[in-house]
């Protein structure tokens, strides 16, 4: 469901709404992203350019849906299906500060996940970071095509198979007891490599 046409325009509706613009519903998520200095980011489910625009510029989008890729490319940010950056100048080793997963464990099974992020950790630096974000309770019960729950624990354990061990853990933007009734709630883990 996450691949078709009305996905996209599904997240565009969202993101366009009227008064999320007039009341700037994304900056303290944009504070967010940005406080954690991610560098230049490799984000992988990119949707319609969201975090792209958060990071002004500092990153590359890959997507599964070519349609959601396609919006993207019309907003002026870098993004490509997984196929397309597998044949692109920017699948080189060692080339990124960052991954960027959000948003996005929830839509597979924790084996789909790990599998995802070990196609991609070899274009990390050595001193690269994994930023995983995932919807909490009540985020998560909103979109029937949620798969499954991801906490930091099952984040921790997602990237500990890759040879990553979080150093920053948190719930944002308010405490954890809010995610069971606040939709946009969200765990924040954020990985380095394990010495």
């Amino acid at each position: 469901m996450t691949k078709d046409e009305e996905y996209t325009r599904r997240l565009l509706r969202a993101q366009g709404s009227r008064w999320k613009r007039l009341l700037d519903v994304q900056a303290p998520y944009r504070w967010n992203l940005r406080r954690l200095r991610p560098g230049f980011t490799l984000e992988i489910g990119c949707g319609v350019g969201r975090n792209l625009s958060h990071l002004r510029g500092a990153g590359i989008g890959v997507d599964h849906n070519p349609h959601s890729v396609n919006a993207c490319r019309q907003s002026g940010f870098i993004a490509f299906t997984p196929e397309e950056f597998r044949r692109s100048q920017h699948n080189a080793g060692a080339r990124f500060d960052t991954m960027l997963l959000s948003h996005v464990a929830e839509h597979m099974t924790f084996a789909e996940f790990v599998q995802l992020i070990r196609e991609y950790v070899p274009l990390l630096k050595s001193d690269g970071r994994i930023i995983v974000m995932t919807p909490q309770e009540a985020g998560f019960r909103s979109d029937p095509t949620h798969v499954e729950f991801f906490d930091l624990e099952k984040i921790r354990a997602a990237v500990e198979q890759v040879g990553f061990s979080p150093v920053r853990e948190y719930s944002f933007p308010f405490p954890r007891l809010v995610g069971r009734i606040f939709h946009y709630n969200e765990f924040v883990s954020v990985s380095r490599r394990r010495n």
